[in-house]
């Protein structure tokens, strides 16, 4: 291999495909440059997330903003107050005496009650774009230093709180460093963990046990374009965060990012001690030696629905609440965080119009609203709460963005009838976007979260995840019902194409949340 660099002479085999291994030097003085805000606008194709980005930035960076700054209006105004009720009984008796007395209004009807209270928002527009580019030739790892070393002091020279302005922030990326745009590399120092030491994985995301005949899927890191992630730091993120609580809300997508946290922690916490919260929507891990807990909260919609039991939520006609007090059933218990984590999105795909039940002058009733709709009330009543409820100066907040879905491989320019079912590599086409994610969802977050009086940082898991047909779960996890004849004879036509391996991809979206909560 003549005019090839040394390191770049080495050449492993892993089914079928070169791959080059990760080597090189370590470079780690990019983190000590200053930022540039604008160098952290996240741009996804068609999809700008500049004004939540810049918009955080700024807020951040102007210590003079006040917190008492007035809270904006609720979405509609209502004579009853917020009641927090129990959260869980038995589920079917519990939402059906919520739902018997609404009723679903004809249109005329309904729209003279809104006329009264308040304009409705417009569902977003937004055109779906395709790339059927497969792509599927597995890109060397770097041969230059591209990967940093631990955050123990050495790599970033940690910095008063005071000269930054922002909670648990120690020091900044390099100046035009967009996290979110890079690559896949395969790196043979991957997976941070295995599968069989991290007590803390569900049976749900177990792939190896479950007979997943390959491992590469555990093997890729995110290489940001231009810049580093710097390497997960378990003692260093305890040392951070000693005496504090962080709390992950939303969805099964959220917990299984908890999930992967509580693995990436574990080595450095002798022991973890678990508990739930007031019922069993709250996970609470405790660290006794450092005083700190990671806790989970079941809340698919935000606010509350028929969807809220931890455990049993397997419903099709879902109902989301969306009025005065709605909220405040789930958010009673995040009060006092002082780092929240939420996501809410795949609750939302059904294919038809949701179902939001609304409240006037005492009285339910359901609404049928297009998803960017229903959407965008409910992240409004969210960001209305945290501006009530979320002081800037001590606490910090993040949104997942949509976790994407697998389900049509003619998305990558696979079989018609096929999905993630068999899927060993990524999709490396850096143009891709497939039919699992939607942009005018994307388009309602930038617009609410962008409006808000706090800062918000939006970690934008969704494109690198786009390209990640091969980390989903497929059909190697627990099934909690049993298969028909004909699933059995077709795979695909079962296959989760929608949550994740543990270890994997997760993985990844914490070490983004982790970059981004303690370097700006």
């Amino acid at each position: 291999m003549e005019g090839l660099p040394r390191t770049a002479s080495r050449v492993q085999r892993v089914e079928g495909y070169k791959l080059h291994p990760h080597t090189g030097s370590q470079d780690n003085s990019h983190y000590k440059t200053n930022l540039n805000c604008k160098g952290l606008q996240t741009i996804l194709y068609a999809v700008d997330f500049t004004s939540i980005l810049q918009q955080g930035c700024q807020k951040y960076q102007q210590l003079e903003y006040s917190t008492q700054k007035e809270s904006k209006p609720l979405l509609i105004e209502s004579e009853e107050e917020p009641r927090p009720t129990q959260i869980h009984g038995e589920e079917t008796k519990l939402f059906d005496k919520l739902i018997v007395e609404p009723t679903i209004l004809a249109q005329d009807e309904e729209a003279k009650i809104f006329e009264e209270v308040s304009a409705e928002p417009t569902a977003t527009e937004g055109k779906e774009s395709k790339s059927s580019e497969r792509g599927d030739e597995i890109k060397p790892a770097r041969t230059q230093g591209e990967e940093a070393k631990s955050s123990d002091g050495h790599t970033v020279e940690p910095a008063e709180e005071k000269d930054l302005g922002v909670p648990f922030a120690i020091g900044r990326m390099e100046e035009g460093c967009d996290l979110f745009s890079g690559e896949w590399v395969y790196d043979e120092a991957r997976p941070h963990y295995r599968e069989r030491e991290c007590r803390f994985i569900s049976s749900q995301f177990t792939c190896q046990a479950h007979g997943r005949p390959d491992r590469l899927y555990q093997h890729w890191r995110w290489q940001p374009h231009g810049c580093s992630l710097p390497r997960f730091n378990a003692t260093f993120m305890l040392e951070r965060l000693r005496g504090k609580r962080m709390l992950f809300v939303g969805d099964s997508l959220n917990r299984g990012q908890y999930t992967s946290l509580l693995c990436l922690l574990q080595h450095a916490i002798p022991k973890f001690s678990k508990s739930h919260g007031h019922h069993t929507s709250h996970t609470v891990f405790s660290a006794p030696e450092y005083n700190a807990s990671f806790e989970f909260y079941w809340a698919p919609f935000l606010v509350e629905s028929n969807c809220d039991n931890a455990s049993v939520h397997r419903v099709t006609d879902r109902v989301v609440h969306e009025y005065m007090g709605s909220l405040e059933r789930h958010a009673q218990y995040w009060k006092g965080v002082d780092i929240l984590v939420f996501n809410t999105y795949a609750w939302w795909i059904t294919g038809t119009k949701m179902k939001i039940m609304r409240r006037y002058r005492g009285r339910k009733y359901i609404r049928l609203m297009g998803t960017e709709d229903g959407y965008r009330l409910v992240l409004k009543s969210m960001v209305s709460w945290l501006e009530k409820n979320m002081d800037p100066h001590k606490t910090r907040i993040f949104f997942m963005s949509m976790s994407p879905t697998h389900f049509r491989s003619m998305d990558w320019g696979g079989d018609m009838h096929g999905t993630c079912y068999g899927e060993t590599i990524p999709i490396f086409s850096p143009t891709y976007w497939g039919s699992g994610a939607s942009k005018s969802i994307m388009q309602v977050v930038r617009e609410v979260l962008g409006d808000s009086k706090v800062p918000i940082t939006v970690v934008n898991i969704t494109q690198l995840s786009l390209y990640r047909k091969d980390a989903h779960t497929s059909i190697y996890k627990e099934l909690r019902y049993n298969l028909t004849p004909a699933q059995v004879a077709n795979p695909r036509s079962y296959a989760d194409c929608n949550h994740w391996c543990l270890p994997g991809l997760q993985d990844t979206w914490n070490e983004l949340l982790y970059t981004k909560l303690f370097f700006l």
